[in-house]
């Protein structure tokens, strides 16, 4: 069981990004919410499964879709967001673009 706060769970989130050269989703209700739900997978299962995908329990069989999924980087690139809408290229909202739903790369074997 983590004993890290939600506040310092969403600084850990916001380091995430900046590491990655990416920004967090600007609509603030969806963000909350996101980082409600990974918060809350970190209690349940002791890491922030992707809250947009249906979690094992069991770490080996997760740890593709631990946030930011292996997934995130390629869905960035392709999309300019990744499949939650947490995580987006710096330029994405600049340019005037709007998320929307994207193909989900995770191979089905492990859906």
């Amino acid at each position: 069981m983590s004993l890290v706060s939600i506040d310092d769970f969403k600084k850990l989130i916001e380091q995430n990004a900046k590491n990655n050269g990416w920004i967090l989703n600007e609509d603030d209700a969806w963000l909350t919410e996101l980082i409600g739900y990974l918060w809350e997978n970190k209690q349940r299962y002791g890491y922030p499964s992707c809250p947009c995908r249906l979690a094992k329990g069991e770490f080996e069989k997760d740890k593709d879709i631990i946030c930011p999924c292996e997934y995130a980087a390629p869905d960035i690139e392709e999309f300019g967001h990744c499949y939650c809408a947490l995580f987006f290229k710096k330029d994405f909202f600049k340019e005037g673009k709007s998320f929307r739903k994207i193909p989900e790369r995770r191979p089905e074997s492990k859906i």
